[in-house]
């Protein structure tokens, strides 16, 4: 069936429908990994976004269910140049198009990836359409298309109760675990013993099984959960974790993260768990242009010099101007564009990154950050 991609700017591009029939309108971003769509897809990140994959063949490798980042797909829509049909994986259980149509998500096909990105970097990120109709008058249209915005996405995505994970056994997550992450696949276990409370901004499941194979009580606790409440549980760490939207939206939990920076805990945060670290003492946060989607993306630690390849997933940024240098300084600087990809906290057993060292499929160079993180509380190398 034909459908159109409808972009705010009046753009539209022709191709063929995908997964679920049903219109949505998104703002479209795009990601440059070459593999990972599955966890591209399940990635609580991209709530309230369409995903345009840059890479020009997706879904070769089919769908394992052991990949998935969380129990259900989050994106409003998939954007491809080509859908292969025909997977050839021993361990695929499913194609991506009837993927896609059992988790009803709508996605477009057969357009051209290439050109859509460059209109995506030279204008920036947009809103846009994924339908099938055919609409008479386009000016009603791209004015509802325009006033789109993402919002409540951070509550969407974050677990409704608390629970409980046990050290090496993140198989009682109730999610899917990676492959990769299994029991035994590291050789040490630094933080035997230690209790690490996860705040959930929409974690990627990874994150809580990098600490439990590495030997940590893992309490994953809602967004919305007091301050109060976490210390209670009287953990040996905070992680506060990655999640979808604008970090300026989440006042509440803003004033929380403040009263757990307040306390003597280590702290340890990823991507809008850093940007909320960062509102929460005083720091500004700034919409990028069309973000930093992929898993090349080169990040500096600018105490040693090492340049690593992360993977990340992000619309916006720490202005590193706003910086108070008695509270925080800049550890970690984006190659390509300088800007702030992660702070160490002054005085404080606290440091924060905007990158994912818990990726899968990778890059894992910065894995190593969760070891820091036991190391702070205490557990032995």
């Amino acid at each position: 069936m034909k459908a159109f991609l409808i972009l705010e700017d009046g753009t539209i591009f022709c191709g063929s429908r995908i997964g679920a029939d049903r219109e949505v309108i998104s703002e479209i971003v795009f990601n440059t990994s070459m593999t990972g769509y599955l966890e591209v897809l399940s990635d609580p990140s991209y709530a309230g976004q369409a995903v345009v994959m840059t890479y020009p063949l997706i879904g070769n490798y089919g769908i394992c269910e052991e990949d998935m980042e969380s129990e259900k797909l989050w994106p409003d829509g998939f954007i491809v140049r080509e859908l292969s049909r025909i997977p050839s994986n021993f361990r695929s259980g499913d194609t991506i198009q009837h993927f896609l149509q059992k988790h009803n998500i709508p996605g477009i096909c057969g357009i051209d990836t290439r050109a859509l990105t460059k209109i995506l970097r030279e204008k920036g990120t947009m809103n846009g359409m994924i339908t099938t109709h055919v609409y008479e008058d386009y000016a009603k249209l791209l004015d509802r298309i325009r006033k789109y915005q993402v919002t409540g996405v951070v509550k969407a995505t974050s677990c409704k109760e608390k629970y409980e994970i046990a050290p090496s056994e993140p198989q009682k997550a109730p999610v899917s675990v990676h492959t990769a992450c299994r029991p035994g696949s590291l050789k040490w276990r630094m933080g035997e013993g230690k209790h690490v409370a996860l705040m959930d901004l929409g974690a990627k499941n990874n994150i809580a099984c990098s600490l439990s194979e590495r030997g940590c009580r893992v309490s994953v606790f809602p967004c919305d959960t007091r301050a109060e409440t976490i210390l209670a549980a009287r953990p040996d760490g905070i992680m506060l974790s990655n999640g979808p939207g604008d970090p300026k939206e989440n006042q509440e939990i803003i004033q929380e993260i403040r009263r757990l920076y307040q306390s003597d805990v280590p702290i340890f945060a990823i991507c809008l768990g850093h940007q909320l670290m960062a509102l929460a003492t005083g720091a500004d946060t700034y919409k990028l242009k069309y973000g930093h989607r992929g898993g090349n993306h080169p990040v500096k630690d600018l105490e040693t010099g090492r340049v690593y390849i992360s993977s990340q997933n992000h619309g916006y940024a720490v202005d590193p101007d706003s910086l108070d240098p008695k509270v925080a300084v800049p550890a970690f600087v984006n190659v390509n564009d300088n800007t702030n990809e992660g702070l160490s906290y002054v005085g404080k057993n606290i440091f924060t990154v905007q990158f994912h060292p818990e990726a899968c499929p990778g890059p894992q160079d910065s894995g190593y950050l969760f070891d820091r993180f036991i190391k702070m509380m205490g557990g032995k190398e």
